[in-house]
């Protein structure tokens, strides 16, 4: 009985540890999606002579989500909105966007085996000397080291990223 007991204790503390460890193997994927876009930003700050705007880097993935409304009918004269889901680039990952400084923010898609990190958003922020993120006024200077972290608009808990990418 004493046996029974202590298994059934263990396996209440091994489930979710597991759990979580599954989601955040899987989240590889979205880091990985979101590096790659490091070394673009990296090298436009070190060589260009203007920063591109907003998803305009050329690294960006994915296609964001679209809503619009349909035309008024007398059958349907106030039509709901309509929303039409993005195109992912991967199974995990559903957007890389990047902002006008080269922040690059990652999304992930709605894939039911993420749990709780679907649908979520961490961030990739490139710093100078010092930890302070890079602007326009840093053209033509190296990036000195980048900060992984949760962020954006539905920021990922940051127990499901990898050890390298929570907040650091």
């Amino acid at each position: 009985m004493i046996v029974v007991a202590i298994i059934g204790i263990l396996a209440a503390v091994a489930l979710p540890a597991y759990q979580d460890y599954t989601i955040r193997a899987k989240m590889a994927e979205p880091v990985l999606a979101g590096s790659t876009c490091r070394t673009t930003v990296s090298e436009v700050y070190q060589s260009a002579s203007a920063l591109p705007g907003a998803n305009t880097w050329g690294c960006e993935v994915g296609t964001p989500p679209t809503t619009s409304t349909p035309e008024p009918t007398e059958a349907v004269p106030d039509p709901d909105p309509i929303t039409v889901e993005g195109t992912p680039s991967t199974k995990y990952t559903a957007l890389v966007e990047t902002s006008a400084t080269g922040v690059i923010t990652v999304t992930t898609t709605k894939a039911a085996d993420l749990k709780d990190a679907a649908d979520k958003t961490f961030q990739l922020t490139p710093l100078k000397a010092g930890g302070v993120a890079m602007t326009a006024d840093d053209i033509g200077t190296t990036v000195n080291s980048w900060k992984c972290g949760p962020g954006g608009p539905r920021a990922i808990d940051a127990k499901y990223l990898p050890g390298s990418c929570r907040g650091n």
